[in-house]
Formats: C-alpha cells, structure tokens, sequence
C-alpha cells in the first residue's frame, strides 16, 4: 500500500511539474496580453524538436539546450505578438473583439506551425534516451532519472519566473498592465512592448517546457493540442492570470491525472474535462482568481 501511494504521488508530482510550467506560460499570454493562445501548445512541440535536434544532430546536452530553445522561443513569440496581435488590437473596436479574433488567429497559427514543423522533420515520431536510468526509493519505488530531473527544473524554472515578476522593475511593469492596462499607460508603462514581451515569456515558458517533455516521452508534430487543452484547464483552475495558482494547479491536475491513471489509464484525460466543467459551474474565477 505504501509503495502504491508513494507511486501515485510522485509519478503526480513529476508530470504536474510540467503542467504548471506549461501553464504558467499560458496564464501570462492570457491573464496579461488577453491572447487565448490556442497554439500554444505549438511552442511546446517546438521546443521539443529544437531539443531533439541540438541532440541527436549536434550532441548538445538537452538540459543545456534550454539556453538555445527559450531564447529562439521567446524571439519568436515577441515578434509574432508585435507583427500580428499588435495589429489585430488596433482594429478590434472592444477588448471582447480582440480575444475572439485573436483566438481564431491562434487557430491559423496552429495548423501553419505544425505543417512547418512537418515539412521540417517529418510526420514521424522522435524521441531519444537521456538520464534512463532507474532511481530507487524508501519502499521499494523505482522512477526514471529523466522525470526526476524535469520536476526539479520545471520547479526552479517556476520559481525564478515567480520571483521575476515579483521582485523586478519589469515584473512590476507587467503586473500593472495585467490590473488595469490604462492606468498603467498614465504612469509610464509601455504596454504594446509589455503585452510583446507577456506573449514572448509565455512562448518561452511553453518552449522549456517542451525540452522537459522531449527527456521523458516522444515528439511529435501534432502533439501540441493536448497540452494546450491540459493548460487550459490548468489555468482555469488555478485561476486566470494567477502564476501560484497556475503552479500549484498543474501539481494538483498531475496528482488526479496520476490517480486515475493508477485506477484506469484511458480515463486520464475524461476526468481532466470533468474538472473542468466542474470548475466552469462552481467556482469559474479558479483557486486564486478574482
């Protein structure tokens, strides 16, 4: 009974990692840009095959890939919030136009980033091994290297992000913006280049994650809806624009996903939308929204 428990708990704690750091990236997009990014799950699957690459092809370390993949990322997010969000801001008539547009561009965006993807490396499933090894604990439990590893990266990643927008000049900038837009024009804050750069963490966010996912499972060009489903209900729960509440929503839906994977595996992601319609009807502002 103990050796099952301990199972449940850290094989929830390994995967929940991943999911806060997935929807921390998306809460930001969201809670401060406005943006539902519905491909983000897109950068995700891009930083899985930055990380296969640098791998496979130029033998770099895939813990030392993240200094490659965020920034390349990060780039690509700021410069897709400026030439695209940006425009379709200043033709929405009212912020509830924007996020429809918005969101129905992040569906083109979705499908033009897995067909590059595609032509890039193929429809094929990729994958490789990294930190296999099993690593023992009290009472007899046995789990990768690899997802050990990510739950200690995703957790500092989360923290140091956490802090950030706690602590500095910029994270202030953001908060502000992410309160009241307008007011926070009045005091100095540039708001087209903060909502770039919400949109451009939030792609970096989904990026590392995307080589922690690549050091535990395969990858593959059309993996990316799930994720974005799975951080979508995260941030719900967690409550939208909340960075804690994305955090410790991911350890929560990680702890249920793996103690119904224990009961019944195929009903994994069922009872990841029955929490989320449960949510939508009791308490739709999260675990620490407003």
């Amino acid at each position: 009974m103990i050796e099952t428990i301990l199972n449940v708990v850290v094989d929830g704690l390994l995967i929940g990692g991943i999911y806060a750091l997935i929807a921390v990236g998306l809460s930001l997009q969201y809670g401060v840009a406005k943006v539902l990014n519905i491909a983000h799950g897109e950068f995700i699957m891009l930083g899985g095959f930055i990380t296969w690459t640098s791998y496979k092809v130029f033998g770099i370390n895939p813990l030392l890939s993240v200094a490659i993949c965020g920034p390349l990322i990060f780039v690509l997010g700021f410069v897709l919030h400026l030439a695209l969000f940006k425009r379709i801001r200043m033709t929405s008539e009212t912020e509830g136009a924007f996020e429809g547009n918005s969101m129905l561009a992040c569906f083109g965006l979705m499908f033009i980033i897995q067909n590059v993807a595609i032509l890039i490396w193929g429809a094929g499933i990729k994958g490789y091994s990294y930190l296999g090894f099993p690593v023992s604990f009290g009472g007899g439990a046995v789990f990768p290297a690899n997802r050990l590893t990510t739950l200690a990266v995703a957790v500092i990643i989360c923290i140091v992000f956490y802090l950030f927008l706690s602590r500095s000049h910029m994270g202030k900038g953001i908060r502000a913006a992410a309160q009241d837009p307008d007011t926070a024009q009045l005091v100095g804050v540039d708001i087209n280049r903060v909502l770039a750069l919400c949109f451009g963490f939030g792609a970096l966010m989904a990026g590392l994650a995307g080589t922690l996912v690549s050091m535990c499972y395969k990858v593959e060009p059309t993996m990316g809806l799930e994720y974005t489903i799975i951080a979508i209900i995260v941030v719900v729960l967690g409550g939208m624009g909340s960075i804690l509440g994305s955090f410790l929503g991911g350890i929560l839906l990680g702890l249920i996903g793996s103690l119904v994977s224990h009961i019944e595996p195929g009903l994994t992601l069922a009872s990841f939308y029955l929490i989320f319609m449960i949510l939508l009807l009791v308490k739709p502002t999260g675990i620490f929204g407003k």
